[in-house]
């Protein structure tokens, strides 16, 4: 099951018994700064969470797997990578397989 900002915004609001459109706008605004201290700074680090970091991806020769003969270039770029902090880390390891499956 996926979850949206929406749902986000529905459940704080519900547990912390604050209007949705209020939860909403804080939770959008704190969307929009991450995204602009990732953009400006390149690292995030939100402690026992995990860590956005911007990396480079070096090109590469890409293939069409119905036309393998034919090569294609895809060029460098940036992209955001994720690392799990020690606490989501450990949520997860608990985890089994089976409880993700649909």
């Amino acid at each position: 099951m996926k979850m949206t900002k929406r749902d986000f915004a529905v459940k704080i609001a519900t547990e912390m018994n604050l209007t949705q459109k209020a939860v909403a706008s804080v939770v959008q605004k704190t969307f929009d700064y991450l995204s602009k201290e990732l953009v400006r700074s390149g690292n995030i680090e939100l402690r026992n969470f995990g860590v956005f970091e911007l990396v480079v991806r070096k090109s590469r020769a890409g293939r069409n797997p119905r036309k393998p003969e034919n090569e294609v270039i895809i060029p460098e770029r940036v992209v955001v990578k994720f690392r799990a902090g020690k606490e989501l880390k450990e949520r997860v390891g608990k985890l089994k397989p089976s409880s993700l499956k649909k």
